[in-house]
């Protein structure tokens, strides 16, 4: 049956109907570079088609590119500090339209400012904070399309670093410059109050890692300035920033009114703020405040190192805003910084720009999940002709160049060729390596590697081995999708007791998007009786030869280990293992020391009893199985193709954990029933006051009718002077004395003022000490009411504190201690 013929003058009209909907709705490019008078490019001006959300910004060098449809458009032009301008123009083709803005003139002309009195910017700041949490609260619920784009570049660096040729290293030029990275990304982003995100990200691109998705999300680029504080726990500081128009801003900040201007039927202040004293957590800049309405219309702030950020020199954040109805939404954002870290100069920018506003969205019931964001796998699959029609903010010529050339380079870094080449120079032996740091060999085509342990850090020496040596090879295997096999061989010999250990541990992490993995692990070694470890087997050999000090205690055990893990829902991760253990009491084999101190003399490897170097237990077997939960409140997540990532909790993380050693498995000698319960949350961010983190833990034997020390519940404790820190751990407490098979309950309060106090010292705020206070606390049957007191200094990696121990209300401890975290 052939299909009916339609009618010559039929097909006719259907053509030209075609094509005249094709001409009507054809899409044109108008492109064109933004100046000001004196011809000088003005950097991300906002650029949208008038009475829409639809627009696009302008890049570093004043250039932009925007779609339209034929016919007359008229373009607005907008940027902080500069007058607004709309431009018409009938479009009927790919056209330039270039723009000269003017500066605004802000003028004091209508203001009179009295000697003495108070600069007439406070009353407008006054009004601004009046309005804050009017302003803060008004708007319900929106949607937009959000455009991210981050570049970092180096603009100096040493021409070696660790004896690596850093222009090499890092693909730089001549003069040590190149950009490290940049990054562009479209999402579709939604909110509703009080706090409910949803972002899908559209297309996704990196220069040189063309099958990589990128980190940009929009939540991250979110700053409302009508908060009272801002940018708690995004790393640059460890405490949060005071607004210009928070509650409180007038006991931060001093005012200066520099001019007014009339823009849209609008009066204009333009207000200089600067911290009444140098080292407050505030900004320094200019904000821009509408008179009678009294709103934000745009920011250009700094903050410095007198501000207290760290790694970088200054941070700028710069802030449009466009009117959507009768509300005004950021148009775009910019953070731009610069800093110098070990001589390597750096500068760079991200840059969010909001278009297509929709502040009435009818968001559907359960459009709100715990998943913040979604990347799925086409996302970085766009082409280039895809990203030269929708990318709204044009590249530089220096980011145009980035992209070929590094585009370039990770096609030819896929071949084996070149793999092997690179592999050959950073896979060349050398003694130091191999005695020093580590020494690897990679082979990245295949994707795995191999790593040896370095040599002087696997000898060491304690009183049960005498000088003994603890020697592994790690071999590493990556696949699709965030898939990886590690396996570990490991061999330790003591050459005193003569003792030879061997094991091998292995996991495989088969499913990143559930975070699932199972490990096996199989051998014999020598372990520490607390499970928890005591110290570093470095820092044991330098308190028992140098201070005749042998702290830990240790015990040999054959044993055999399955585990996996899984996570059952959003936030609830799962924890089983059935393990297999045959244990041996280990005694002293040496005394040996380099120093005898007359008021000293080494404790015998029996804990509970530090003169009797006899066995403390008898050789048994035992077989258990334990079974854990771990529930994060509130916790949310992004998703990937290959990997699903928690972000940071607002909630305690509560843990739940079962385990019974089985009589008669196995020639299991055991018989009882562990149950804990804990509950942790770090960094509760108190605003200017810093952040507090808290640990509660208790448990309970339900039954022990049969078990030895090694399966006691052990503490963290600790008796060095130096040590790494742990919230988890006491600073006074003894290693293994406390151990219990009953019950018990601890609780660890830490509390860091992030400078609030020692910031106010203008000899010490240079130094950016951060002060902590904090209290450890435990009761068991031997030890009812244990309690250390501390308070301390810290910076980065090290910390020093003084504390106190109180047992039932008695001292009996106190001291210093230094931490150090590396």
């Amino acid at each position: 049956m052939t299909a009916p013929k339609l009618p010559l003058s039929l097909l006719t009209l259907i053509s030209l109907l075609t094509f005249s909907f094709n001409t009507f709705a054809q899409q044109f490019q108008v492109k064109g570079k933004v100046t000001d008078t004196d011809g000088q490019p003005i950097p991300f001006v906002s650029v949208f088609v008038k009475g829409t959300t639809k627009g696009v910004s302008a890049n570093a060098d004043g250039v932009y590119n925007i779609n339209v449809d034929r016919g007359v458009v008229s373009l607005t032009f907008t940027v902080v500090g500069f007058k607004s301008a709309t431009h018409t123009v009938d479009v009927f083709d790919n056209i330039t339209v270039n723009k000269t803005l003017e500066t605004e003139h802000y003028t004091l002309n209508s203001v009179v400012i009295k000697a003495n009195g108070e600069d007439p910017a406070y009353k407008i700041v006054r009004n601004a904070i009046k309005n804050r949490k009017a302003y803060l609260e008004e708007i319900f619920a929106y949607s937009s399309d959000v455009y991210i784009k981050g570049m970092q570049k180096l603009v100096g660096a040493p021409k070696k670093f660790f004896g690596r040729d850093i222009q090499k290293t890092l693909n730089l030029d001549t003069n040590r410059n190149g950009i490290l990275y940049l990054s562009e990304s479209q999402s579709k982003f939604s909110y509703m109050k009080p706090d409910r995100i949803k972002e899908e990200m559209i297309s996704s691109k990196i220069s040189g890692r063309n099958n990589a998705f990128s980190f940009n999300k929009a939540s991250d680029m979110r700053i409302n300035f009508y908060e009272n504080l801002l940018l708690a726990n995004t790393g640059l500081s460890a405490r949060s920033f005071v607004s210009p128009i928070a509650d409180n801003a007038l006991f931060y900040y001093k005012y200066k009114l520099l001019g007014k201007s009339e823009e849209n039927g609008l009066t204009i202040n333009k207000i200089e703020v600067t911290p009444k004293r140098k080292n407050d957590p505030a900004f320094r800049g200019v904000i821009y405040i509408a008179d009678n309405i009294w709103r934000l219309m745009g920011t250009d702030l700094n903050l410095t190192k007198d501000a207290g950020v760290n790694l970088i020199d200054t941070l700028n954040i710069a802030q449009h805003f466009i009117k959507i109805d009768k509300y005004y939404m950021p148009g775009n954002l910019k953070f731009q910084f610069n800093g110098n870290v070990f001589g390597f100069k750096f500068q760079g920018y991200f840059i969010s720009f909001y278009s297509n506003y929709n502040i009435n969205p009818k968001f559907e019931k359960g459009y709100f999940t715990p998943e913040i964001l979604k990347i799925t796998k086409a996302v970085n699959k766009k082409d280039s002709a895809y990203w030269a029609n929708n990318r709204p903010i044009p590249l530089t010529e220096e980011e145009r160049k980035d992209y070929i050339k590094k585009d370039s380079i990770a096609l030819r870094m896929q071949s084996k060729q070149y793999l092997d080449s690179v592999e050959k120079a950073n896979n060349n032996f050398t003694l130091s390596k191999m005695l020093i740091t580590s020494y690897s060999h990679n082979d990245r085509y295949h994707k795995r590697s191999y790593t040896f342990d370095p040599l002087l850090q696997s000898v060491f020496y304690n009183t049960v081995e005498g000088f003994a040596i603890k020697y592994g090879v790690t071999y590493r295997k990556r696949y699709e999708d965030n898939k990886y096999l590690t396996i570990r061989p490991e061999a330790r010999y003591g050459f005193k007791n003569e003792i030879f250990t061997a094991k091998l541990s292995s996991y495989y992490y088969y499913d990143a998007t559930k975070r699932a993995g199972v490990g096996l692990s199989f051998g014999n070694e020598i372990a520490d009786l607390n499970n928890y470890g005591t110290m570093s087997l470095l820092s044991n050999s330098i308190n028992t030869l140098l201070f005749e000090r042998n702290f830990p205690k240790f015990y040999k055990k054959d044993f055999v280990s399955i585990n996996t893990q899984r996570e059952l829902a959003t936030g609830l991760q799962a924890y089983l293992s059935l393990d297999y253990t045959k244990n041996y009491a280990l005694t002293n084999s040496t005394l040996y020391k380099f120093r005898d101190y007359d008021d000293r003399a080494f404790t015998s490897n029996n804990p509970l009893n530090p003169t009797d170097d006899s066995p403390f237990f008898p050789n048994y077997q035992s077989t258990s199985i334990t079974a854990g939960l771990t529930y994060i409140i509130g916790q949310k997540y992004m998703t990937r193709p290959d990997a699903k990532i928690y972000t940071e909790a607002k909630y305690p993380r509560l843990s739940l954990m079962y385990k019974k050693g089985i009589h008669g498995i196995l020639g299991g000698d055991t018989d009882y029933d562990l149950i804990t319960f804990e509950a942790y949350q770090e960094r509760i961010g108190l605003g200017l006051f810093g952040y507090t983190s808290f640990v509660v833990g208790a448990g309970k034997f339900l039954n022990s009718n049969k078990l030895f020390y090694p399966e006691f519940k052990h503490f963290r404790g600790n008796n060095a002077m130096f040590f790494p820190p742990n919230l988890r751990k006491f600073r006074f407490l003894d290693f293994y004395q406390y151990s219990t098979d009953e019950h018990y309950f601890e609780a660890h309060l830490e509390h860091n003022f992030s400078g609030f106090i020692l910031n106010k010292i203008p000899l010490l705020r240079k130094l950016k000490l951060e002060e902590v206070v904090g209290i450890n606390y435990l009761s068991q049957p031997q030890k009812k009411n244990y309690t250390e007191y501390y308070f301390g200094i810290q910076r980065l990696v090290f910390g020093v504190s003084y504390g106190f121990a109180f047992d039932n209300g008695k001292k009996v401890n106190q001291g210093f201690r230094f931490a150090y975290n590396f």
